[in-house]
């Protein structure tokens, strides 16, 4: 009883943030367009393509399309959800909403648990209502079912609830547009840094540099230190996209963007709310 009663205020908040947004004209605009978008992209599984010389037949097609919009449409949810985010508080703030939440029996960390929650809930939605319409489109239209498309945006959900809490977080230390942009940074370098090593370590690349008198590189170097503790946001969507077409597990150390970004998750999250708590509620 003491759990439910405990949990009660922040389902409210999390209504409360969920039906705010919804209400916003830019978060309806935003949906229609991805909707679109995800519904123009049917004719790029009608073409006919050629690898090494040999055409693909319908159902790699499909896999190798569907794979590369589920990256468009993680990325583009995370810059999404990264918008919605970064202007929570001062709204919350400059409409009195903040200061009147917490003049109730209302916690700090309830309101930020439930701003939180709320986000990440209107997002993972939002993100796995485009993946169904791929899956339908799949499905229906090609007659090729991926139910495995599906948990894989649920796996990807992690890279929104990272966006989520280090817009919040940051917002709280610097104007709404530096924290929007900083995320985009991280994101971007993730995604960069994930595609430079796949081609470092792609059989072309090392035929290319490899000769007799090439120098044995060390086994640490502040790049891969660097390389290793960024958020591996990029790694994770590979890794979800890996469940797409039954790819080969390659064993504990694909798991690791996963353990990564939900240590981020964690880590962040605990700053939050610990900077949340030294602000002034006015």
């Amino acid at each position: 009883m003491e759990t439910s009663k405990a949990h009660s205020p922040i389902f409210r908040i999390m209504k409360y943030t969920v039906t705010d947004e919804v209400r916003q004209k830019s978060f309806i605009i935003m949906f229609a367009v991805c909707s679109t978008f995800v519904f123009l992209l049917r004719s790029c599984y009608q073409g006919h393509y050629l690898v090494n010389g040999q055409l693909l037949d319908a159902e790699s097609v499909t896999t190798t399309m569907s794979k590369v919009i589920f990256h468009v449409i993680g990325a583009g949810l995370m810059l999404l959800v990264a918008l919605l985010s970064m202007r929570v508080f001062r709204r919350d703030r400059d409409d009195g909403m903040q200061s009147c939440i917490l003049s109730k029996p209302f916690t700090r960390q309830q309101y930020v648990m439930g701003k939180i929650v709320g986000l990440w809930a209107l997002s993972v939605l939002f993100m796995f209502i485009l993946h169904a319409i791929v899956f339908l489109i799949t499905s229906i239209d090609l007659r090729v079912a991926l139910p495995e498309y599906l948990i894989a945006s649920l796996l990807c959900s992690l890279n929104l609830l990272f966006a989520v809490i280090a817009v919040l977080l940051l917002s709280l230390l610097m104007p709404d547009i530096v924290a929007f942009l900083s995320v985009m940074v991280i994101g971007v370098v993730s995604f960069v840094a994930e595609g430079i090593y796949a081609l470092s370590h792609s059989q072309v690349f090392q035929a290319m540099i490899h000769h007799p008198d090439a120098h044995i590189q060390p086994e640490v170097t502040w790049w891969k230190v660097i390389f290793y503790l960024w958020p591996k946001l990029s790694g994770l969507q590979h890794l979800a996209t890996s469940l797409i077409g039954g790819e080969a597990f390659q064993g504990l150390g694909s798991v690791y963007p996963l353990i990564n970004v939900f240590f981020y998750c964690i880590v962040l999250g605990a700053l939050l709310f610990w900077r949340f708590g030294k602000e002034d509620i006015v």
